[in-house]
């Protein structure tokens, strides 16, 4: 579950009850789900190759850089090289486990072909193509792939046949989080439960219960059971060896609820003949500090020299709609607990206070609206037409990329809350949050944004904390584009 904390999408009993019927009624094509999706994979990739040889060709043409021949070799072994790292497995990991070994495929196949046709003259011209080529295929490749996930979960193709085993209530979470999250390739279509378990809540279960824990040979699943999670050892040391509910190519998985080490950097290690849980905590090195800061400063000054004119012509609109400042400043709590100031083009008239206070005391669903999310759909206090814009595609937090560049917030990482924000949460959640720069997007804002109430923000900010690496910051970053584009969650 190394994709718990990404991605949270509304679902429930209804799509595991509808899944149910999809896999009495798909027949022939069901039985082939694995080629089918391996298929459509495939040529997602061949299709994202050519368009990246396109755009490279695209780049040569417009600079009169040389065109080199391993362009179209890396292109031919795209397919090769995703197989090897493991992306074509029919369902597999989550999507930021997948980008992450796209990422490994393509760079160790530029490497290679690189190494073995570099040219002895014009090296610097070849190595900007190269990269560039590279740049294309995991950018253009990512939303592809993204694309062709969500057709094959929409036709319910997407997800290996799973049973969940233990306890009802622990079963009864997991299938609603799988149900909530099907990119993650977990399709779960029964229960095993404990034989001593019940539903202590009383709520009808959301898949069928096909046995109990002591009866492992009279179980006879209707599907073929893919996948088998257990909650705890003791299930799975209960499974007989010759079980004829699992197949032999059955895959098990144990899931501990063990809330504090789960994410992509755990690690199983063996230790002569005994296994143990390695646990990496990667924003503790200076390494890693150095090189996400590293990453922020040359992708934010990028930005803001491409972006500067728009955000020119944005503040004298501002000007326009209303007397007062362009830009807006307000302190919140940074790095270590320090007070920054944010900066932000001003979307709200100059005595939003005032405007806030007045509709909070007339409105009392308003009212409601604002202790859960501290924000409100309708806001009395947004400048017409270009406050609305701003805040719906995210444009009035581009001065922040100035914050970034100055050292008092990152490209990534969780977002930064005001005083009376901060004080909703726990102090260890607190004391945990302000050890790690603030970010101008992030897990938050990308699957919930302002959809999502404080537990979410808490779970989703505890989870980039304890998992982050290059790979999810890259990932996150390129989840905000469609994110903005989409103006999911905005208000």
């Amino acid at each position: 579950m190394a994709d718990e904390g990404l991605n949270l999408h509304p679902a429930g009993p209804a799509r595991l009850r509808r899944r149910s019927r999809r896999d009495r009624d798909f027949g022939l094509v069901y039985r082939y789900r694995k080629p089918i999706v391996v298929a459509s994979l495939v040529c997602g990739d061949l299709a994202a190759a050519l368009a990246a040889i396109l755009c490279t060709h695209l780049l040569i043409r417009m600079t009169g850089l040389p065109s080199p021949a391993p362009q179209r070799v890396t292109a031919s072994f795209v397919v090769l090289a995703f197989f090897v790292v493991g992306l074509y497995t029919g369902s597999g990991p989550g999507p930021y486990e997948r980008f992450r070994l796209r990422s490994i495929g393509i760079a160790g196949l530029i490497a290679i072909s690189t190494i073995a046709t570099l040219p002895e003259r014009n090296v610097i011209d070849f190595m900007i193509v190269q990269f560039a080529n590279a740049a294309c295929l995991l950018l253009i490749g990512h939303y592809i792939e993204a694309t062709t996930r969500g057709l094959l979960i929409y036709t319910d193709l997407w997800g290996a046949s799973t049973v969940l085993v233990g306890a009802a209530d622990h079963c009864q979470k997991l299938a609603h989080l799988l149900a909530r999250n099907p990119e993650l390739g977990l399709k779960p279509i029964g229960l095993i439960r404990t034989a001593d378990a019940s539903n202590s809540k009383g709520e009808p279960f959301p898949i069928p219960v096909i046995g109990t824990t002591t009866d492992f040979g009279n179980i006879r699943p209707r599907t073929e059971i893919e996948v088998a999670v257990f909650a705890t050892t003791s299930e799975l040391a209960a499974v007989p060896r010759d079980c004829p509910a699992f197949a032999p190519s059955c895959c098990f998985m144990l899931l501990e609820d063990i809330h504090y080490i789960q994410g992509p950097w755990v690690h199983a290690r063996t230790m002569g003949t005994m296994i143990g849980v390695e646990i990496r905590r990667n924003l503790c090195s200076w390494q890693s500090r150095l090189l996400k800061r590293t990453f922020d400063i040359l992708v934010a000054i990028t930005i803001a020299l491409l972006v500067l004119p728009a955000v020119a012509l944005a503040a004298l609109m501002i000007k326009l709609v209303d007397q007062g400042p362009a830009f807006y400043v307000q302190k919140r709590i940074g790095h270590n607990g320090t007070t920054i100031k944010v900066l932000k083009l001003r979307t709200m008239y100059a005595d939003s206070e005032r405007l806030l206070e007045e509709h909070l005391r007339r409105d009392p669903q308003a009212r409601a609206e604002w202790q859960r999310f501290f924000k409100l759909r309708r806001d009395p206090r947004i400048l017409p037409i270009v406050g609305n814009f701003l805040r719906s595609s995210s444009a009035d937090e581009l001065p922040q990329l100035w914050n970034v560049i100055c050292g008092d917030m990152s490209l990534v990482g969780p977002r930064p809350l005001p005083a009376y924000h901060a004080e909703q949460f726990d102090e260890e959640f607190r004391l945990l949050r302000i050890g790690v720069m603030p970010g101008i997007t992030g897990l938050w804002q990308v699957s919930s944004r302002s959809d999502g109430d404080l537990q979410i923000l808490r779970e989703q900010d505890l989870f980039y904390i304890r998992n982050w690496s290059p790979w999810l910051d890259l990932y996150i970053l390129l989840q905000t584009v469609p994110a903005v584009l989409g103006a999911k969650g905005a208000r």
